[in-house]
């Protein structure tokens, strides 16, 4: 299974006024394990960034102004995608973007995200498992006990790196416990903190009892079925 966890910052809020995607940012999973492959750019919108949406991202005109334009990297972008399933904090917003800036690429104006992929939207599933409460990225982070100290502003790669955990803790499993420490969630909630495992890390050594460990065993087990009629170990 290959799931591709996508965010993206924009010039603002609405591609029906405009509006054009600035950074990309993905990372895959493969059989819900992070695989270290990422897809990340930033791109020059070919106009100027909202005031406040250089708030939240902080991504300025000048940084973009040497970028590539979306058509130029389009191509990569759908190879990398293209038959996956989308992970997206609020979807119909990030999936907005992308089909207005499929629908200006000459010769695929037809084309649209859901034809490519199919898309899992995080911030309904998490309105499902929490009905009232907030639900934001920072407030789901606090919630599963995932560090996100470092994240001072919006940025399309870091946010997909902290949805991807997320979403592993949300639907039942996760990359690896931290199990030097917990944090505490809402409510004062334990939850074990997410650290990532390399993917190219050694196998672990297998280690058998040796025929006197087993030996030992064995009387072991003869004295607890003396003393108490019956053995569970051996049922």
């Amino acid at each position: 299974m290959r799931q591709i966890v996508l965010d993206t910052e924009t010039t603002g809020l609405d591609p029906r006024q405009g509006h054009r995607i600035i950074e990309i940012g993905c990372v895959e999973l493969l059989n819900r394990r992070l695989s270290g492959n990422t897809f990340h750019v930033y791109i020059n919108p070919e106009r100027l960034v909202e005031a406040e949406a250089m708030a939240v991202h902080g991504i300025s005109n000048e940084y973009l102004a040497d970028k590539p334009v979306f058509r130029t990297i389009a191509k990569d972008f759908i190879e990398f995608i293209q038959g996956a399933q989308l992970v997206i904090h609020n979807a119909p917003f990030d999936v907005g973007f992308m089909d207005h800036e499929f629908a200006r690429l000459s010769g695929v104006q037809s084309t649209k995200t859901e034809q490519m992929c199919s898309i899992l939207d995080t911030l309904g599933l998490a309105r499902q498992k929490h009905p009232g409460q907030k639900n934001n990225l920072d407030a789901l982070c606090k919630r599963y006990g995932i560090d996100n100290g470092h994240r001072e502003k919006h940025g399309a790669l870091l946010d997909a790196e902290i949805l991807a955990d997320v979403y592993l803790m949300m639907t039942g499993g996760q990359t690896a416990l931290n199990l030097s420490g917990k944090g505490k969630g809402e409510g004062g909630v334990q939850h074990e903190s997410i650290r990532r495992l390399s993917a190219h890390r050694k196998a672990l050594k297998v280690v058998l009892a040796t025929a006197d460990e087993l030996e030992e065993h064995e009387r072991r087990l003869d004295l607890v079925e003396n003393k108490s009629g019956s053995c569970l170990w051996r049922q």
